[in-house]
């Protein structure tokens, strides 16, 4: 599948939980540790962000998530999606912290997984529902694999949890990277 309708989809996955939240579960807890729904979406959206800029992207100024997460969040990926279309700078070569890369690859790889597991995040801190589809949680499973151990020693995600016997996929995978279902 091509980024940009990769991204699109996970975007679209993402809006509708963005959408969803009200407005009080905003500033309630999520999943990642001292973080709210709020700053899940801010961590999104400052993340790719910084990424992109840091290979000379310009994305507009940054939407105030403090003001209307939602709409931060829908201005941010408007942004990034015409971005993509962009094939030079989607196959834009750098030294990643893994070795050569491309400004796609790293997106797909990380950026993309971030999206998946964070909308589970503010998900789960809002009350609304969510569904992981099975391509969702091959890809998480694939960069978690990628990342290995590294990625517990800096702190993208928390050490795994043992998931309850016989808990679905969903509860498997995100009890991998420290969340529980």
């Amino acid at each position: 599948m091509d980024l940009r309708d990769e991204y699109a989809r996970l975007d679209s996955a993402l809006r509708v939980v963005v959408d969803a939240v009200p407005a009080a579960a905003w500033d309630a807890p999520s999943p990642c540790e001292g973080w709210a729904a709020r700053d899940v979406v801010r961590h999104l959206v400052r993340t790719q962000r910084e990424f992109l800029g840091t290979h000379g992207a310009d994305l507009g100024p940054e939407a105030d998530v403090d003001a209307d997460p939602a709409g931060a969040w829908h201005a941010h990926a408007d942004a990034v999606t015409a971005l993509l279309a962009d094939d030079a700078f989607v196959a834009h070569g750098f030294d990643g912290f893994f070795g050569p890369t491309t400004v796609g690859a790293t997106l797909r790889d990380f950026y993309l997984f971030d999206m998946v597991v964070h909308r589970w995040d503010v998900a789960r801190a809002a009350g609304v529902p969510t569904e992981l589809t099975d391509a969702e949680l091959d890809a998480v499973e694939r960069s978690a694999d990628a990342f290995g151990e590294t990625a517990y020693r800096m702190g993208v995600f928390r050490e795994g949890v043992t998931a309850p016997a016989g808990a679905d996929r969903a509860t498997r995978v995100l009890a991998r990277l420290g969340r529980v279902a």
